[in-house]
């Protein structure tokens, strides 16, 4: 008998629309983040104030994912989140689906402090919830190798494709020195799913997908 590790134990299978709640919950912080701006400061993810200010917030790594700088900011990724998160949420459950959220979303965070704070750029204030949605995509691409999304509903693209040329956009974004999005929380957010796939499943996403387009 194969010996499974407990890591690897899947959950009882439920499904109470997790991503509607989640959604609601970002709705209400942009609400509380319009009305007192300040709480901007309180909920985003900074270096100083996590980890060196008088009262350290340690609610950031997870605060941070449900505070937006604007509306469109907040429109985009609530409207990724609906449409892909759903998808991802049917076909994992309602449990794995909040796990997989938060651990792509805190760790992109995380490791995202840990590159500014290497790089000295400590007057980062990081929000929303990109890490999080980047790597929905990348489970989507995972669950669904054949599926077609659409750049601007208009050109159609298999869901790998797009997941490896959203990765080579933002790594060139972020070698050409872009300013005001965290293309490394992005980047992290694929690479946080990816090793959660390979960690949690056995997945490999490579493997599914060569095998997913070899097939006639």
């Amino acid at each position: 008998m194969k010996r499974q590790f407990f890591f690897r134990k899947p959950f009882k299978y439920t499904f109470f629309n997790a991503v509607l709640w989640i959604i609601a919950v970002n709705v209400l912080f942009f609400i509380c983040t319009t009305v007192w701006p300040h709480l901007k400061i309180v909920l985003s993810l900074n270096i100083y104030y996590l980890c060196f200010n008088q009262i350290k917030m340690l609610w950031q790594p997870v605060t941070y994912m449900f505070t937006h700088g604007n509306f469109l900011h907040l429109l985009f990724n609530m409207w990724v989140l609906y449409q892909i998160g759903g998808a991802v949420e049917r076909a994992i459950g309602s449990k794995e689906f909040l796990i997989f959220y938060f651990v792509t979303g805190i760790l992109s965070g995380l490791l995202s402090l840990l590159l500014y704070l290497l790089s000295g750029m400590w007057q980062v204030f990081l929000l929303g919830a990109s890490g999080a949605i980047y790597g929905l995509l990348l489970a989507y691409a995972v669950l669904y190798p054949k599926a077609k999304l659409f750049i601007w509903g208009l050109i159609p693209v298999s869901a790998p494709l797009l997941v490896i040329v959203y990765a080579l956009i933002e790594i060139l974004s972020g070698i050409d020195g872009s300013v005001g999005v965290a293309h490394s929380a992005h980047l992290f957010g694929i690479l946080v799913a990816w090793l959660y796939f390979v960690i949690r499943f056995g997945v490999h996403p490579v493997k599914v997908w060569i095998e997913a387009y070899r097939r006639k």
